[in-house]
């Protein structure tokens, strides 16, 4: 085994922690050293926006402490995701001779807050997102099943069947989401990521033709991380005394954190792990990719490739390619 530039080599794999995310038109990767998001535009140019990684997690050793590193970690992931999202949205090009007029409301909002405008863009659209995030999939079932607390008196019933309403809400939402047309090309370029990773932790030169054969299913992916998030969910709510709605509400948010966690420490390992038994365990959530995920088109990976490249490790002060 030969570790060189925060990569594992084993039988001939690349075991990484690159990562990455689909956004409008294109891709993000984040590496150890840089993150870099490749966008095509309409008139068919990538172009790339790459940063250094600044990760507080890191700068502080928090990225060393299991549990606490999972929770921080995702609302890293959430700025950097909306950050990458804000740069695909902002390269759709305007018509020939078209020019973009503000509202008025734009126009005041530029005036009273000037360049600070995009920052509190990131962080009101987090905001938004967690607030719908949890209180849709974690607070709504909770609400929901204590209707049927005069029928059933056992907690731990009542627990498991909570979480089996919001296992069904997140799989529901889900599909309905993968239905849209314009979410649909933003899965194939998910797609695209997937293979560009397993394409590079496979050793092979990262082109079109090479990634193609590899699956849009991968271990590490977010859409696997909720799942698991769901189904330790069930496991640690089963302990809760099933006491008021509102009670059962603040339970679920001070354990959040310790969810989201433990959650990620189970996706970083089955992200590294050849185990069988933890294969097994891990392809519910590979499944569910089937629906997160559309097999992307050659221009794609291409993108794709583009944001990989952009952030792999050197080696001796040259690309690996």
């Amino acid at each position: 085994m030969k570790k060189k530039n925060n990569e594992i080599r084993t039988c001939g794999l690349y075991r990484t922690s690159i990562g990455g995310q689909a956004v409008m038109e294109g891709v993000m990767m984040r590496g150890p050293r840089e993150i870099a998001t490749a966008v095509r535009k309409s008139n068919g140019e990538i172009v790339v926006d790459k940063k250094p990684v600044s990760s507080l997690l890191v700068k502080y050793g928090l990225h060393k402490i299991p549990i606490l590193r999972g929770f921080l970690s995702f609302f890293e992931s959430l700025f950097i995701g909306v950050k990458a999202l804000m740069f695909s949205a902002d390269q759709y090009d305007l018509e020939d001779g078209e020019v973009y007029e503000p509202s008025k409301f734009e126009a005041w909002l530029d005036r009273k807050f000037g360049d600070k405008i995009k920052d509190i863009a990131i962080y009101f659209s987090v905001a938004i997102a967690l607030v719908m995030g949890v209180g849709l999939f974690m607070l709504l079932p909770t609400v929901l099943v204590g209707f049927v607390k005069s029928f059933v008196e056992n907690r731990i019933v009542l627990n498991l069947v909570e979480g089996l309403v919001r296992i069904t809400i997140f799989l529901v939402y889900i599909a309905l989401v993968s239905k849209m047309e314009d979410i649909q090309r933003v899965f194939q370029y998910h797609g695209a990521e997937h293979k560009t990773i397993a394409c590079y932790e496979h050793a092979e030169e990262l082109t079109p033709e090479n990634a193609r054969k590899y699956t849009r299913l991968h271990p590490r992916c977010g859409t696997s991380f909720l799942l698991i998030v769901m189904v330790i969910s069930i496991v640690f709510f089963s302990l809760l005394r099933w006491e008021s709605v509102w009670e059962r509400i603040l339970y679920r948010l001070l354990l959040l954190p310790i969810v989201a966690g433990v959650s990620y420490e189970i996706i970083k390992f089955a992200g590294r792990s050849e185990n069988k038994v933890v294969a097994w365990l891990t392809k519910p959530g590979l499944w569910l990719q089937n629906l997160t995920t559309r097999e992307p088109d050659d221009s794609q990976l291409e993108v794709a490739i583009v944001a990989m490249k952009s952030v792999l490790p050197t080696v001796d002060g040259e690309d690996r390619w």
